[in-house]
């Protein structure tokens, strides 16, 4: 056998070995949209009812029907990669660790939340800077259906995060 054709299968044997080591490096990333997060047939502008005005704070209120809790569980333990903004929840001197990923800036912090189906319960190994806390991102890993309550808001997914990177906006 020639030296080149030995060192081809020989990477391809580590490739295979890692692999076979760390599953998630693996499986495919399927890029999803927050669309995605809602069942087929459940049509977007359904997951929020018609709701009230807080007159007192001069806040909107929204109604979140049985839509609102409907979970795409096609996604349940799907590798993903998609797109947001992060409200952190834990915070350590590196940087933050555990957030819900929103798909809009300042989502359950100066507005009513989103419904649950549209919010992501975000944990990381690897901080992200508190100073780039506001940026749009890309998170990558692995989702889940999990129903969490927060004193922020419902929410319906949870996401442990191998990967954090900018969204590029082009």
């Amino acid at each position: 056998m020639n030296t080149s054709r030995r060192a081809a299968m020989f990477g391809l044997a580590s490739v295979s070995l890692l692999c076979a080591r760390h599953p998630a490096l693996a499986a495919p990333v399927r890029e999803i949209t927050w669309e995605d997060l809602i069942p087929t047939g459940v049509p977007y502008p359904e997951i929020v009812g018609d709701g009230n005005l807080d007159e007192q704070s001069d806040t909107w209120l929204p109604e979140f029907d049985e839509n609102a809790t409907k979970f795409n569980l096609s996604l349940d333990g799907t590798r993903i990669k998609m797109p947001g903004y992060m409200l952190p929840l834990e915070t350590g001197g590196t940087g933050i660790t555990e957030f819900i990923l929103t798909p809009y800036v300042g989502a359950c912090i100066h507005v009513p939340p989103p419904p649950p189906n549209q919010l992501v319960f975000a944990t990381t190994k690897t901080p992200w800077p508190s100073e780039s806390m506001w940026d749009a991102i890309w998170v990558t890993g692995t989702i889940k259906v999990n129903p969490i309550s927060t004193n922020l808001a419902e929410i319906g997914y949870e996401i442990e995060v191998d990967e954090i990177e900018l969204y590029e906006w082009m």
